[in-house]
């Protein structure tokens, strides 16, 4: 499956992506409010999982391909997490901080979040964010999502944001 916007490609991972994807997950900037850069070996692990949920047809990360150069410049996609005791399915996005700024992350999100519930036919999704990362939180607005709670998750305060299909028609409706 392949999401495209004006200026973005979104695709899936392959195997071929690890030097790239290691160089941007060993990135502080690009690790900003995570658990921090990880080497070759653990971002082996995440593109393993991201890849094996599309294998298994579930929702999953996309590849932030920048149409004008062919560069993969992050990613943006669905994550699995357990939240509070529930099981959620998360907007997530990273994207290489030479291109932060210029409103490439909203699109990507709102690719995904019409991919979510347009195509997987989703009923809610979230966006889990610390709340000091006001870029994240300004992308998770402009996505169409509220703070709903705030919780704490691996060990990190965090904002939980969301968007219900509902809230979603109604906003497609309002543009």
């Amino acid at each position: 499956m392949t999401l495209e916007t004006p200026r973005l490609i979104l695709r899936q991972f392959a195997a071929d992506d690890l030097d790239r994807m290691s160089e941007l997950m060993a990135n502080k900037d690009f690790m900003r409010f995570s658990m921090g850069p990880m080497t070759r070996e653990q971002t082996q692990s995440f593109l393993d999982k991201v890849i094996g949920w599309d294998r298994d047809g579930l929702p999953s990360q996309f590849a932030i391909i920048l149409r004008s150069s062919g560069t993969l410049a992050g990613y943006c996609g669905f994550f699995h997490h357990e939240v509070d005791g529930k099981m959620e399915i998360e907007i997530g996005y990273r994207l290489d901080s030479a291109f932060w700024n210029r409103g490439l992350t909203t699109e990507a999100a709102r690719a995904v979040r019409d991919h979510g519930f347009r195509d997987l036919k989703l009923n809610y999704v979230i966006s889990l964010i610390h709340p000091k990362n006001h870029p994240s939180r300004r992308v998770a607005e402009k996505n169409g999502m509220t703070l709903e709670w705030q919780t704490t998750f691996r060990g990190f305060p965090t904002f939980v944001f969301a968007i219900t299909r509902k809230q979603w028609v109604k906003l497609r409706c309002e543009i």
